[in-house]
């Protein structure tokens, strides 16, 4: 029988992060070969406050959530891995949370933003203006993975993703978890952050062309503005995606597939047994 309950997940540094119901569980190799797994509970804050859970605003949440576990995970992961002294403090992730998010503004609104000004006196129509600026912002997210992806640890990191990926699909085929059948699966899967970024261009593209070409400023206030919305309308889309078996489904979520072929490599024996324990971890005991 196939398990129900959705894991969710993130490739850290020489580990990966497995979010479960009600836990998560960090599994790391440390530099002399051990795998260590740190767990803690964890309650969403949507089932303190269930108005949090419904269409639009969940995404949100859930975005907001995904990003503190993450970085928590990754400050972990780098301490474990002997790359770090100390994990960072709930004030230091938050610093680090507003630089990220600065530096996404600065690449993905501001830039693209400015640049596709210098179009508007050969094209006039306002979508056909947004689309522009909407591939730009798709051509330097392509640049960006493929410039970090150079780097030695970001290879390792992707290999860790595909791992993740890996393990997912044979958890949610109801197969044993060890190397030998975890193996078999694809390092893509319709869940992943990677495809989400890719449904929220397509969305930012759709609602932006709704409101004309005003000044630059005013573009890019709107479109800061707007990012809870446009995140919100993509969280629902992958939602569904990702638990619909429909062809027209599977056949739209493609691109975002293979686009994470980017994101994700194949992965050793040894990084595969990492985000088993991670999964193990997390998963319900009553399974």
């Amino acid at each position: 029988m196939k398990p129900k309950t959705n894991i969710g997940g993130q490739a850290v540094i020489e580990g990966v992060m497995m979010r479960g119901p009600g836990i998560i569980a960090t599994a790391v190799r440390e530099p002399l070969g051990e795998i260590i797994v740190k767990t803690e509970l964890f309650t969403p804050i949507s089932d303190r406050y269930p108005i949090l859970k419904k269409p639009m605003l969940r995404g949100v949440v859930a975005l907001v959530e995904s990003l503190v576990q993450g970085l928590r995970a990754l400050s972990f992961s780098a301490q474990a891995a002997g790359e770090e002294g100390e994990e960072l403090s709930n004030k230091e992730i938050a610093l680090t949370m507003m630089f990220s998010l600065g530096l996404a503004i600065l690449l993905f609104v501001i830039i693209p933003t400015y640049a596709a000004k210098y179009i508007h006196s050969a094209i006039t129509d306002a979508r056909l203006l947004n689309l522009m600026e909407g591939l730009l912002r798709f051509a330097i997210f392509i640049a960006y993975i493929g410039a970090i992806s150079k780097m030695k640890d970001i290879h390792r990191v992707f290999e860790y993703h595909g791992a993740e990926h890996k393990t997912i699909h044979a958890y949610e085929a109801g197969v044993p978890l060890d190397v030998e059948h975890v193996r078999k699966y694809s390092t893509l899967h319709p869940r992943c952050g990677t495809n989400f970024l890719l449904i929220v261009m397509i969305v930012s593209i759709i609602m932006f062309a709704f409101l004309g070409w005003p000044d630059l400023w005013i573009r890019i206030v709107s479109r800061i503005v707007l990012m809870p919305v446009v995140a919100g309308v993509a969280y629902e889309i992958i939602r569904f995606a990702g638990s619909s078996e429909a062809a027209w489904v599977q056949s739209a979520i493609t691109p975002g597939l293979l686009l994470q072929k980017l994101t994700t490599r194949e992965p050793s024996d040894d990084q595969l047994e990492v985000a088993i324990k991670a999964l193990e971890a997390a998963r319900p005991v009553a399974e």
